[in-house]
């Protein structure tokens, strides 16, 4: 309880130097300009929605999300089996929702201009870049367009350059932003804020503040708050195929 405290008192400073990137000084690369160093292994920390996210729901329970009347007709048609018999187990997986599922992630750098998000749920890969994304043919992850968020007056006499990491996605396939088939569709964006917090321990915690908009089945946007735990080393990682169930 106490570490959902400080994170929840350090956020607030951190929302509100969004918006405003850095300007000036010597061109670098996104990786050697890196406001925030988010690189390691990861394990989520169940502090939001635990009954929804640490088992399935049953199907029809869509408590918290926006799902207008198409939405929830769609999600109470849900059919594990079908996603199965389909090749469609990823459903849940895809970037709206694939932070949310309980396990570890794995962030490096793939070049000086993407970062890289490995999940053990799903074996999953995300690729943020940064600049303008590759095109590519709908997908699970869609495409991911990163841009440093920096404080103001960082970077100055030599100090470190400070802030966050914003994140939008498009381009997704259809899937859903629960595991019991609550829907989003192909036309969701996904924009994710990415904030790192020192707890008094020596612990660091990476908040992750995310908005799915989607015009077909959503009344307003659906905003969460994903929260994991740096972890030493690599211990405990094991990748694990999608499940429909």
């Amino acid at each position: 309880m106490v570490a959902v405290a400080v994170v929840l008192a350090v956020n607030p400073s951190a929302y509100a130097q969004r918006g405003a990137p850095g300007r000036g000084g010597p061109a670098q690369s996104p990786r050697d300009g890196a406001a925030l160093d988010l690189t390691g292994y990861w394990v989520s920390v169940i502090t939001e929605d635990w009954k929804y996210r640490m088992v399935t729901p049953k199907n029809g329970v869509f408590d918290s999300l926006p799902l207008n009347g198409e939405g929830r007709k769609l999600g109470t048609s849900w059919d594990p089996a079908k996603d199965d018999a389909a090749g469609e187990a990823c459903r849940a997986y895809t970037a709206a929702n694939v932070m949310r599922l309980p396990g570890r992630i794995h962030i490096t750098w793939r070049d000086a201009n993407t970062l890289q998000i490995d999940t053990d749920a799903g074996t999953q890969t995300r690729l943020l870049q940064f600049g303008s994304a590759t095109a590519a043919a709908p997908s699970w992850q869609g495409q991911s367009v990163a841009q440093w968020e920096y404080a103001p007056g960082g970077g100055r006499g030599g100090a470190p350059r400070l802030g966050n990491l914003r994140v939008v996605t498009t381009n997704l396939r259809a899937g859903y932003v629960r595991k019991n088939g609550a829907p989003h569709s192909d036309k969701a964006v996904v924009t994710e804020y990415f904030d790192l917090n020192s707890l008094p321990n020596g612990d660091t915690w990476l908040t992750i503040t995310t908005k799915v908009e989607d015009p077909v089945y959503f009344t307003r946007p659906y905003i969460t708050t994903t929260d994991f735990k740096k972890l030493p080393s690599a211990a405990g990682w094991n990748p694990t195929a999608c499940s429909a169930k």
